[in-house]
């Protein structure tokens, strides 16, 4: 991948989890300072699971200025949002309900009811926020790698890996059939901090290809993610590691 990137390799995934909740510390103080206000896409999965319950234990919580932080969501599931495979389910459960952050501060995208209209209104309300620019600028951005190179709900050889102007899309899962909405490549490349997650010996080979094989975002859509202005950073563990 030609876009500047930072590979950081950790022997377990508790100290990935660890140095990710760092960052999100780290770069909350900068953002906050700068502008008052820090702004995060957060991830689905099992990997951030950790992070997001880091996040809400005395030794992070603390030191965030929850009340300027808003929390926006990079994807999800079309399923209400108690439902298991909810990742605001997920997320409010490990960290969102555990911090003193204004429910007005979290964004979350409604996977109830019609995808379509689902997109639309969560786009407005990225608009609405992000108000004056071309495209919203987060100040970071997680982001998981699956098995087959899909990050967000962007998955291998998909029409939502062409999207040029469009913030938020409808995606399937192709798989499963599972109606998704997430945000689009471009989006994620605005952001002033992008940082992978990747953990788990199953995902070794496809991250050797994605950092170092060629480029083929068709079939690996994590190598669209090549922020414009900002950082790129990859989290890893060892055996995600294991073939770099």
């Amino acid at each position: 991948m030609e876009s500047p990137s930072n590979v950081l390799i950790f022997d377990t995934p508790e100290q990935l989890a660890l140095a990710a909740a760092e960052k999100f510390v780290e770069y909350a103080h900068d953002a906050t300072g700068d502008r008052g206000l820090f702004t995060v896409a957060l991830a689905g999965g099992n990997t951030p699971m950790r992070v997001y319950e880091l996040l809400a234990t005395d030794r992070f919580s603390n030191r965030i200025a929850w009340p300027q932080v808003h929390l926006f969501f990079g994807d999800e599931r079309c399923v209400p949002p108690d439902h298991p495979e909810s990742n605001y389910a997920m997320a409010y459960e490990m960290m969102i309900s555990r911090v003193a952050i204004p429910a007005k501060n979290v964004h979350r995208i409604i996977g109830e009811g019609n995808p379509t209209d689902s997109a639309r209104l969560y786009e407005e309300q990225l608009r609405t926020f992000f108000a004056g620019l071309a495209w919203p600028r987060f100040n970071l951005v997680w982001l998981g790698m699956g098995e087959d190179g899909h990050t967000a709900s962007l998955f291998p050889n998909t029409e939502s890996l062409k999207e040029e102007s469009r913030w938020v899309l409808t995606t399937k899962r192709p798989q499963l059939e599972q109606d998704r909405v997430t945000l689009t490549a471009p989006v994620f490349n605005q952001a002033a901090h992008v940082v992978f997650l990747v953990t788990g010996k199953e995902k070794a080979a496809r991250l050797a290809e994605v950092l170092h094989g060629p480029s083929g975002p068709d079939r690996l859509p994590a190598q669209l993610v090549r922020p414009v202005d900002g950082t790129l950073e990859w989290l890893c563990d060892r055996e995600a590691a294991a073939k770099l």
